[in-house]
């Protein structure tokens, strides 16, 4: 499976067959000068379905984290895969790691698009939450938040060293995050090409993203008040999250992944896939 997940950019653009989507790179320039990129598929679709899946990855992760969604989602949807500044393709700037700055860029990513299911994971799905509170969610059809904290009751345990792991050893820190994520650890080569690409960001701008300046509220009272449908899905670590966000805004989906690792998509893709795949039909009628 890893050695598959791990093709690369110039394979997922040379994927013409009929059991695969048609996929291409693609960039832009934000309002601050940065070029980002981003992987395209299922451009055919863009006049016959005007549902767009926007995949946002997690933190220092490339677009291609979400290969096997952008295969499958690629074959019925106009879906995109975002590398936000500083990571996977896009251009490291040096400066912009805030969760303002991100969040704008999302909105200068998305604003061509009018019905769209945003899905982000871990960081990806806080710097979703601040897209909803600084632009609000009249382009969205709908969100959903992947293993990441939304700010509800019990918070998530302290994360321990790894701020200060980085700064004392960097490269084993992001082998030993790297390895972590996964139920099935990808190979050496593998775990080596991730580290390489989170280390085109200066360290501290890393750590910036670690540490944006908000109280858990903040991300509490965005998801609680998001109107359209929401999709919460999850490890065991954020289970009780889930039943309060399901509690306090009646109407949340969860789906527990019990037996996956942090980057739950990439260790059960056919089970994320289906998930996404019912959700996207039920916003879709």
């Amino acid at each position: 499976m890893w050695r598959r997940f791990w093709i690369g950019v110039a394979l997922l653009i040379m994927a013409t067959g009929s059991d695969a989507a048609e996929t291409s790179r693609r960039s832009f320039k934000t309002s601050d000068g940065v070029t980002l990129s981003f992987i395209e598929a299922g451009q055919k679709f863009a006049n016959r379905n005007d549902l767009l899946i926007a995949l946002i990855p997690g933190w220092s992760m490339p677009a291609t984290i979400w290969r096997e969604q952008i295969d499958a989602f690629g074959r019925h949807y106009h879906t995109v895969a975002f590398d936000p500044r500083g990571q996977g393709g896009s251009e490291v700037p040096t400066g912009g790691y805030t969760a303002e700055r991100r969040a704008t860029d999302l909105k200068e990513l998305l604003e061509p698009f009018s019905k769209i299911l945003l899905i982000g994971w871990s960081l990806g799905a806080i710097e979703s939450l601040q897209y909803v509170h600084m632009f609000g969610s009249e382009r969205l059809a709908g969100m959903v938040l992947v293993d990441s904290s939304v700010g509800e009751e019990p918070a998530p345990k302290p994360g321990g060293n790894f701020k200060q792991r980085l700064r004392e050893d960097r490269d084993q820190a992001l082998r030993d995050f790297m390895r972590a994520i996964f139920v099935k650890p990808p190979s050496d080569t593998e775990v080596t090409d991730l580290v390489k690409g989170a280390k085109r960001m200066a360290l501290d701008d890393s750590l910036a993203l670690l540490d944006y300046p908000f109280e858990r509220v903040h991300w509490r009272n965005i998801a609680r008040t998001f109107k359209r449908p929401l999709l919460y899905v999850v490890t065991p670590q954020f289970e009780a999250q889930a039943a309060n966000l399901k509690k306090n805004r009646p109407g949340t989906e969860v789906e527990v992944f019990k037996k996956a690792g942090h980057a739950l998509f990439a260790d059960e893709p056919e089970r994320f896939n289906r998930l996404i795949e019912k959700f996207t039909q039920k916003i879709s009628r």
